[in-house]
């Protein structure tokens, strides 16, 4: 099974830290990541001069036969912003996300049609998305992945856009997404004869702008001030302050640094948004 969502880079620099943290040696945890890898517990994939590490987007803790690779891998997939998906079957895990997944496409369906802030913000937050104060998301706009959406205070998800928190999505504060935006947070496998799903956690930072019609695709990661222009995709890392459009998602200017402002998406000017 090669389900995946994205961890790190170059974790493999790093398992000295996590052998410290975990009280083991570096051989041994090196040895039962090796183990993870051979066993699609983890993946590496060389990306430039860096190598992308992904551990199974299916929680299969239960079934790791090596004690310190389960172990390892119950570290990393808590350090991944999102809820794994459940062993399916009779068992408490598939009876909660079955209920969590209900809940969402009832708000999906009927929820976030209703003109009223506060009734659509209390059935996202019920599900377990955390959204700060003076935030809110528009009528029509529908929400995949609830419990694992993070967002800012004052910040505002206009008409009409998807958002697809599956993976985990952060966004932070006083950022603009305007309508039909979409934000996915993953893809399928090109690589492979089977139809492997591949995803990332997705992070936008303080006061950006997503203009209509823009695709944020998994694994960007926007920073703090940029612009993503009408019609735009992407999918990596953006500096703060740039602005961001057309084919290939290009700068094309930069914003003023000092940026202060109050995007005010939930005030009384918005009361049927």
């Amino acid at each position: 099974m090669r389900h995946r969502v994205f961890h790190s880079m170059d974790l493999r620099a790093r398992l000295g830290d996590y052998a410290a943290r975990m009280q083991v040696t570096p051989a041994a945890l090196a040895e039962a990541y090796d183990w993870l890898l051979a066993n699609e517990g983890a993946f590496e994939e060389a990306s430039g001069d860096q190598v992308r590490v992904s551990i199974c987007s299916v929680d299969i803790e239960w079934k790791l036969q090596h004690p310190l690779g389960k172990q390892l891998y119950h570290v990393l997939k808590t350090e991944v912003p999102a809820q794994l998906v459940p062993r399916y079957g009779i068992n408490w895990p598939t009876f909660k996300d079955r209920c969590l997944r209900l809940w969402e496409q009832v708000y999906n369906i009927a929820i976030n049609k209703v003109p009223f802030h506060w009734v659509r913000l209390t059935w996202l937050r019920i599900g377990g998305a955390k959204i700060g104060e003076g935030s809110t998301i528009w009528r029509n706009t529908e929400v995949l992945g609830v419990n694992s959406l993070v967002i800012g205070k004052d910040s505002v998800i206009a008409w009409h856009c998807q958002i697809d928190a599956r993976a985990g999505l952060r966004i932070g504060d006083h950022v603009a997404i305007a309508s039909h935006v979409l934000i996915i947070a993953g893809s399928h496998d090109l690589t492979a004869p089977e139809f492997w799903s591949v995803s990332a956690p997705i992070v936008i930072e303080d006061y950006v702008w997503i203009a209509s019609r823009a695709l944020i695709a998994h694994g960007a990661h926007l920073g703090r001030g940029c612009v993503i222009t009408a019609n735009t995709v992407v999918a990596k890392e953006v500096p703060p302050y740039k602005i961001i459009g057309g084919t290939g998602a290009k700068p094309m200017g930069e914003r003023p640094h000092n940026l202060s402002y109050r995007v005010g998406g939930k005030n009384i000017l918005t009361l049927l948004h």
